[in-house]
């Protein structure tokens, strides 16, 4: 479609005043294709319907219904430019020091790709340099219900570990570096942090896998991945190895036994196929 090629090559002109550093002109041409974009989805995405795909409250239930309505085109076309558009808003609007703008900006961002985290932890920066510390522990809570990838988790349990530094909880401080620790995301902020923990009173290596994850419930945080995130990953597996990408689905069924253990994840594998040998198991009966 027109429209789309055009919202592409409009994107791609945008980026590349961002990387010559010409923020002003990016976040004006930006701006108008945010105007333009919300007026092409009040014409064409008129209902609640074709618009709910983008509001499904965890990850599971989106990829589920990308397997059974086959990733419907017309809403991936919206969906996704809109992400980019108001993630690259955001950017410019930060580099211009505008930082409500930006605020703004990545809330659409997060609207038109709830399940995406990047924009949601940079939402959260920017409520934290703000001084709204509720909105940011909020959003760095919401992304153990909905990551996909351990950087993103491992990012959220470094925000908490800040936090729980300023309440003075070097306790809970150390289980979250060590949470964040264990994922081995290899993240900036989560390195950082782990640096400067070394031979404090919140040094992660103060406490073992166990008593980190009972600090950890106390304060009302996972000690890692929510099973969703796993069961996402175990999915995306099979379709891959059914496409005959098996090192991609090896990759991604290791990513899932990282996050929550042997077990557990050859149990959600078995969860995730039980259907699969029930219509194999009938079709040998009626045989």
């Amino acid at each position: 479609m027109q429209a789309h090629s055009t919202m592409e090559d409009e994107l791609n002109r945008a980026e590349g005043l961002l990387v010559n550093g010409e923020d002003q002109l990016a976040a004006d041409l930006l701006a108008r294709l945010a105007e333009d974009a919300e007026e092409y989805v009040d014409r064409n995405c008129p209902t609640t319907d074709e618009l709910q795909w983008f509001s499904f409250p965890t990850l599971f239930e989106r990829l589920a219904y990308r397997r059974v309505e086959n990733d419907p085109r017309e809403l991936r076309d919206v969906g996704e430019p809109l992400e980019r558009l108001y993630g690259d808003l955001g950017l410019a609007e930060v580099r211009l020091g505008d930082y409500e703008a930006a605020k703004r900006a990545l809330t659409q961002a997060v609207r038109w790709n709830p399940m995406g985290c990047e924009h949601r932890l940079n939402l959260a920066d920017l409520y934290r340099i703000s001084g709204d510390m509720r909105e940011y522990l909020a959003l760095s809570y919401s992304v153990f219900e909905r990551a996909s990838d351990v950087r993103h988790l491992a990012r959220a349990f470094t925000n908490f570990a800040g936090w729980f530094e300023a309440e003075q909880k070097p306790r809970a401080q150390a289980a979250a570096l060590r949470a964040a620790r264990r994922l081995d995301a290899h993240d900036g902020a989560t390195d950082a942090a782990l640096d400067l923990a070394r031979g404090t009173d919140h040094d992660p290596d103060a406490l073992t896998d166990a008593e980190a994850r009972d600090v950890l419930a106390e304060e009302g945080l996972p000690d890692g991945a929510n099973a969703e995130i796993a069961i996402c990953l175990l999915m995306c597996a099979s379709d891959v190895a059914e496409l005959g990408q098996r090192d991609l689905a090896t990759r991604l069924t290791l990513r899932a036994r990282d996050l929550v253990g042997q077990d557990a994840s050859m149990a959600l594998l078995q969860l995730i196929h039980a259907d699969d040998e029930e219509g194999d198991g009938d079709a040998g009966q009626e045989g």
